[in-house]
């Protein structure tokens, strides 16, 4: 793996970090130096190329005991997310690479081509348990270089001839590619989809997830989800105080006329690198109110930037945080929310298992 980048400052061109933080777990650390010259001075950077690297993963299912989340297995075809979206929580995971969490995490891009046949295998093993899998909740399963790759796509083939049931959550359209798969496995209850929405604002969106597809795109996803018979849950996040907290209602309300039949939210979170990128991220494109925005979060959060404790992460505390999820409980009653029916896992058949000499055929 490369050393650390240096330490860019300013608007990269498309993407949603603006420097380079350096990796916190090298030994390493390399810094930039901006020395007043008029002619590279206040200049906008030069758009970035994003990098795909192959990732040599040994298995695809990650388990994990978090109280917060109702699943114990995920998969994840790809490490750093091309969306861009300043705040996302995953940013940190790519240090453990030996990458920049900042605009290395937008750019340089791990997949894993192998990882359906990995699947496959692991599914095949006689001791395995059927369980539901989330597909994408690190990084976005269906970011634009999906279009080209078809991971998420062929992981999503083998989770449907074994009748795995599976959950997905994206911000992206290419979702609605795959609504063949789908709808075959939403007429048995194998599947549902979450549509994260953070903002209504294409100008504010444009700047906070720049990769990502439009507001009203997702829009439009939910309902050709629903359309097609699949379960699919709004899912407002995150919640940036100042900023977007005043849409909940809105967002809410939209999501529910697109088709959405159950609701979620999560409060910013900050955590490590994320936190000072946010808050270079305010002073490039909303300095009017980056002072405002992180006095609020703090409030949030028992006065810190972040607060990782389980059952406290995703929702805050104190009155502003308390006065948020009452007024998501009022709307989502209002609309007639309810949750998504249990996935099934009694139709499970273990998929046939390729042999060792085709795997390295088609990773070839």
């Amino acid at each position: 793996m490369p050393i650390n980048p240096v330490t860019r400052r300013g608007a990269t061109k498309g993407r949603g970090a603006t420097y380079d933080p350096p990796a916190r777990f090298e030994s390493l650390q390399r810094g930039g130096w901006d020395d007043g010259w008029p002619e590279t001075h206040g200049q906008e950077e030069a758009p970035r190329r994003t990098e795909l690297l192959r990732d040599t993963a040994r298995s695809m299912i990650t388990r994990n005991r978090s109280p917060d989340v109702p699943f114990d297995r995920s998969i994840n075809p790809y490490r750093g997310c091309e969306h861009g979206c300043i705040y996302c929580f995953a940013r940190p995971s790519h240090a453990y690479l030996g990458f920049s969490p900042g605009l290395d995490f937008e750019t340089r891009i791990l997949h894993k081509p192998e990882g359906p046949e990995l699947l496959r295998r692991e599914l095949a093993r006689p001791g395995y348990r059927c369980a539901p899998v989330a597909l994408g909740v690190n990084t976005d399963a269906y970011q634009p270089t999906e279009k080209r790759l078809r991971l998420t796509r062929r992981l999503l083939e083998v989770l449907a001839e074994a009748r795995h049931p599976v959950s997905l959550i994206t911000k992206s359209g290419l979702i609605r590619r795959d609504l063949d798969l789908l709808r075959d496995m939403a007429r048995d209850n194998l599947v549902q989809a979450a549509v994260s929405v953070t903002t209504l604002d294409r100008h504010l969106s444009r700047t906070l997830e720049p990769r990502a597809a439009a507001p009203y795109r997702r829009l439009e996803t939910i309902e050709a989800l629903a359309a097609a018979g699949v379960p699919t849950q709004l899912s407002v996040a995150p919640v940036i105080p100042v900023l977007t907290d005043s849409e909940l209602e809105t967002i809410m309300s939209a999501g529910r006329n697109a088709g959405a039949r159950s609701a979620s939210y999560i409060l910013l979170r900050l955590p490590h690198e994320v936190k000072d990128l946010f808050r270079a991220w305010l002073s490039e494109h909303r300095p009017d109110a980056a002072a405002h925005v992180m006095a609020r979060v703090r409030e949030t959060r028992g006065g810190r930037d972040n607060d990782a404790r389980f059952g406290a992460r995703m929702r805050g505390s104190g009155i502003h945080a308390e006065l948020l999820r009452r007024r998501f409980d009022v709307q989502y009653r209002r609309l007639g929310f309810s949750p998504l029916p249990s996935l099934v896992t009694a139709l499970f058949r273990p998929p046939a298992e390729i042999s060792q000499g085709d795997l390295f055929e088609q990773a070839g």
